[in-house]
């Protein structure tokens, strides 16, 4: 599957999203920052409710049950974005889309970027991409972007290679007994 530069950078926030909290506006400008999300001014407590909210969306759209349950999900939350697609070269980058209004708030522009970055996920026929962690105890979201779609777990490093030292450590136990 071919995802652009730009959707991939949406997909990676809205991810960063779903598997963090901003718990205040400070940390909430350093996922800002941590994503190069340009164009937000001075953060404030109501910044922060509005972009838990959207990630409140997300979530619902990765634990959708079927396809048509996230596109509407998809629709009202681009909707209520006031998605303005526009063409932009800004900040040394070549000529890219931008889906947020100017001047469009931190959740504005989460919920638009975010929101047609997985629509774009679900009109490919690729939702059963998005994904949540295969370990028992995570959950964590992530977008699998394997070519067979074969990923099951957040990270490989920690999460699935915990499990299998597990499995494997039961099977030794289990030969030993």
């Amino acid at each position: 599957m071919l995802i652009n530069h730009d959707t991939r950078c949406a997909l990676d926030a809205v991810v960063d999203l779903l598997n963090s909290s901003p718990g205040d506006p400070q940390e909430l400008q350093g996922f800002v920052e941590r994503h190069g999300i340009s164009g937000i001014g001075v953060l404030r407590e109501e910044d922060l409710q509005a972009v838990l909210a959207v990630r409140e969306n997300f979530a619902q759209v990765f634990d959708a049950e079927a396809t048509p349950a996230a596109a509407e999900l998809l629709n009202a939350l681009i909707a209520g974005a006031g998605t303005t697609p526009r063409l932009t070269d800004h900040d040394g980058y070549d000529w890219h889309m931008h889906y947020f209004a100017p001047g469009a708030s931190v959740a504005e522009h989460l919920a638009a970027d975010g929101g047609m970055a997985l629509a774009y996920l679900l009109v490919a026929g690729e939702r059963e991409r998005l994904r949540r962690c295969a370990a028992p105890d995570c959950g964590r979201a992530f977008v699998d972007l394997s070519r067979n779609r074969s990923r099951r777990y957040c990270d490989g490093r920690t999460c699935g290679n915990r499990l299998h030292v597990a499995a494997y450590r039961a099977r030794r136990r289990e030969a030993a007994d």
